[in-house]
């Protein structure tokens, strides 16, 4: 408890010295790992945190192929990367981020709506060039059938298991960095929610051996978050453009057509046909045994279909308000233009001339008439 007290009182373990130096923690303690690849000694034990684990060679037809499997020990490397995503999510913060929000004299609740989408556009974008150039020179693209065929894919390329651990380090770097960057708590449910729902999807695709789908699938959804995020920036820096969430709204609608179909494609379809339908965990096909089974694919592909109908629900009710507001706003500025161009009706005033508020014919006798007394 002594511990405890000294600790809260320290500068050291105080909020605003782990906020304000978080990367540079994280860049002392990938420095240390990279020294430690310098000794004989350590260099075996920084490789484990720098370079993925469980590689086995392949033989085919043009000699031995290096691959990779997952196991415990992607955990390590997972937290080496943990700390790299959290000085390059400083990086850009710092150097790109704070100096536009400067010249641009934001509120605060647009401040951090900023931050946010000037962070997910840079990885987005980094993340959507990685992506497709995985895709392209594995052939996943111009050989759809690579998409199922000889499941389960046990063994990954570098370059596809690398990706997968980068990005799962990435989505778990994000839990702290609610912290970090002093996110309204307003703003924190609807984050943890988005968080999640990329750690489950990656993490599920990497340990259930749907690597080749998930690429494809994680491809199209950053393609979309990245145009919604580029949108939002720009609507920032000119509350008048709004032609990149158009854009957006149809790039949205094509990427969740293309998922969908792909999930009937590949589980519908293709997995019931791989001609490995004896169940072998060890070898990693317990899943490849389970599609083989109509009522454990119909049962994925109604959760995968209920999923994508409530995206899309929201979609359309956010495009529905947009609307209205949008509307809205053309009918009352309408109506002010036609209020501001109508002339001002002049006053028509009786003949004669007023007198103390009081119209006077020309001989000086009022213009009212008089009430006749009743007898």
């Amino acid at each position: 408890m002594a511990f405890r007290r000294r600790a809260k009182s320290h500068p050291l373990f105080s909020q605003e010295f782990l906020i304000h130096n978080h990367a540079d923690i994280g860049f002392c303690l990938v420095l240390f790992v990279l020294i430690a690849l310098m000794f004989e000694v350590t260099a075996k034990t920084a490789f484990l945190f720098i370079l993925p684990q469980y590689n086995i060679s392949v033989p085919t037809t043009d000699g031995e192929l290096v691959q990779y499997h997952y196991g415990p020990k992607d955990l390590v490397t997972i937290l080496f990367y943990i700390f790299i995503a959290i000085i390059l999510h400083a990086v850009v913060q710092e150097y790109a981020l704070d100096k536009i929000n400067r010249r641009l004299h934001l509120s605060k609740v647009k401040h951090s709506k900023f931050n946010e989408s000037g962070q997910l556009v840079v990885f987005h974008l980094t993340s959507l060039i990685w992506c497709l150039y995985v895709v392209v020179t594995e052939g996943y693209i111009s050989n759809p059938q690579s998409l199922w065929e000889n499941y389960p894919h046990v063994y990954l390329p570098f370059q596809v298991k690398f990706f997968y651990l980068c990005q799962l380090a990435y989505w778990l770097h994000a839990l702290p960095e609610l912290y970090f960057q002093k996110v309204r708590k307003e703003d924190i449910p609807r984050q943890l929610q988005c968080i999640a729902l990329y750690l489950v999807h990656i993490a599920g695709a990497y340990l259930l051996n749907l690597t080749r789908l998930g690429l494809i699938l994680l491809l199209l959804q950053y393609l979309a978050e990245f145009f919604f995020h580029m949108a939002r920036l720009v609507y920032f820096t000119d509350e008048n453009n709004e032609k990149l969430f158009n854009v957006w709204a149809v790039v949205f609608v094509v990427t969740k057509l293309f998922t969908l179909t792909l999930y009937i494609l590949v589980i519908g379809f293709g997995l019931p046909r791989v001609e490995n339908q004896a169940l072998e965990p060890e070898e990693g096909n317990l899943f490849s045994f389970l599609f083989n089974h109509i009522l454990f694919r119909m049962s994925v592909l109604l959760l995968v279909c209920l999923f994508q109908a409530s995206v899309m629900w929201r979609f359309i009710h956010f495009q529905l308000r947009r609307w209205r507001e949008y509307w809205h706003e053309q009918s009352s500025r309408k109506r002010a233009a036609a209020c501001a161009k109508q002339p001002a009706k002049p006053l028509k005033r009786d003949s004669g001339y007023h007198e103390n508020g009081v119209v006077k014919a020309e001989n000086g006798t009022s213009l009212r008439t008089k009430k006749l007394k009743s007898p």
